[in-house]
């Protein structure tokens, strides 16, 4: 997988990667606005191109954006993330804000702003409904939230020609025709990345509010670079974080193809979803205890508590990488010294489990370890046993869930987290 980045100014630096190298190249329609910067961000491929040049020498309206959208497409690159600088036509979008832009609305005048300027081999109109990819802009949001960086999750985008600014009657227009916000550089874009079919999205910051706002000057290029510069580090980490993401879907992946399934086991009708390949498989087990250890390395975890049998392993496991204690909670009748027991429903009849009384202390940091929830009836009888003995929980923590059988509804409902690596669909092979 590669992932196109289109940057605005500051976010065309290749300090963004690894092993970078320069690639200049050529396209039907000309050369991009830059040679693309090639290398990798958390082990994902990325290209980097500068929107504007790397002097920042193409005003909006000579940006060659076919040359731009097909050179990502000649890369290989799966999805396209873009930056860019706006004015905000809400008072509720401040400076330094970012928004998720959802849709555009074009006054551009002199763009080439389709690849089918011919009907060679019949008429072509791309669908532009929903011009951003929601998939990216989903990634973009959740980034930002992560980050507890201030972010609008819709916007509409008036693009307009550039590369004057807007007078305060076009200013007001905008605001009343729908705009969020302003600038001169999406909406080509997205219409041609719909064209080309690639996924698209954009991460706007608001640098200023145009020139409808009364109590503030109106805006001047020095405002922009300013308050973008300012906050160039940030839409950095947003991209780190989102291309990150991808980076955990291609591991998700490698582990959810090291669990077997053996359909019709331990009763006809049941896939059973069988871990011992994966804990077999030393890439796939270390791949399996990175993520939890990742998740969990800056969050102080005094026990893991793994549940029987299969809790233990992953659980003693992380617990050494955190420098944890284990504690195992079992099935009646197995644990020696004094011990809390807590009974819980399956499907037919009922179960109980047990800890040892003196396995955790007051106000210890819980972290709760098994394979797989599914009704989640046995995580949530643990997380009501170290409760009972006044430990805190962290999180519910499996390597697999089976989402059908609305086990995370039930702990969630209970007032505690969850986490799982991969999810299996009930009728996944």
């Amino acid at each position: 997988m590669k992932i196109g980045i289109i940057g605005g100014s500051g976010l065309d630096s290749p300090d963004l990667l690894e092993n970078y190298q320069e690639k200049i190249v050529d396209t039907p329609f000309g050369k991009p606005s830059s040679p693309l910067i090639i290398g990798k961000i958390k082990g994902i491929d990325v290209a980097i191109l500068s929107r504007h040049g790397r002097k920042h020498e193409f005003p909006p309206t000579q940006v060659n954006n076919k040359a731009n959208i097909f050179a990502l497409k000649q890369e290989k690159c799966k999805f396209i993330i873009s930056t860019t600088a706006v004015g905000s036509l809400r008072e509720e979008i401040k400076r330094g804000d970012f928004i998720i832009l959802d849709q555009f609305i074009d006054f551009t005048k002199n763009r080439e702003l389709t690849f089918f300027d011919k009907f060679e081999f019949g008429p072509i109109h791309t669908p532009m409904a929903e011009p951003f990819s929601e998939q990216l802009r989903k990634k973009l949001i959740q980034s930002c939230k992560d980050l507890e960086f201030p972010v609008h999750e819709k916007g509409t985008v008036i693009t307009i020609e550039g590369p004057r600014f807007s007078t305060m009657a076009e200013s007001h227009m905008f605001r009343l025709i729908g705009g969020d916000v302003i600038n001169m550089s999406i909406a080509p874009e997205a219409i041609l990345a719909n064209e080309a079919e690639i996924p698209y999205a954009t991460i706007a910051m608001s640098t200023d509010y145009d020139c409808w706002k009364q109590d503030e000057e109106p805006v001047t290029w020095d405002t922009i670079r300013k308050v973008f510069q300012d906050n160039v580090e940030k839409v950095k980490q947003v991209l780190i974080n989102v291309i990150d993401s991808f980076s955990y879907e291609e591991e998700q992946k490698r582990i959810k193809e090291k669990i077997r399934t053996i359909p019709d086991f331990p009763k006809p009708g049941i896939m059973f979803r069988d871990i011992t390949t994966l804990l077999k498989d030393k890439e796939g087990i270390k791949k399996v205890v990175d993520i939890f250890y990742n998740r969990y390395k800056d969050k102080q975890i005094d026990i893991i508590a793994g549940i029987e049998s299969r809790g233990f392993i992953i659980g003693g496991i992380l617990a050494e990488k955190l420098n944890s204690g284990f504690v195992p909670i079992r099935k009646k009748g197995k644990l020696p010294a004094e011990k809390l027991e807590q009974e819980y429903s399956l499907e037919y009849g009922t179960d109980i489990i047990e800890i040892h009384r003196d396995a955790i202390k007051p106000e210890d940091n819980v972290l709760v370890v098994d394979d797989l929830i599914a009704t989640g009836g046995t995580a949530l009888a643990a997380c009501e046993l170290i409760k009972r003995l006044n430990g805190n929980i962290e999180e519910c923590s499996f390597i697999m869930e089976l989402p059908e059988l609305k086990g995370r509804e039930k702990i969630e409902n209970s007032g505690f987290k969850v986490f799982s690596i991969v999810e299996f669909k009930e009728d996944e092979q």
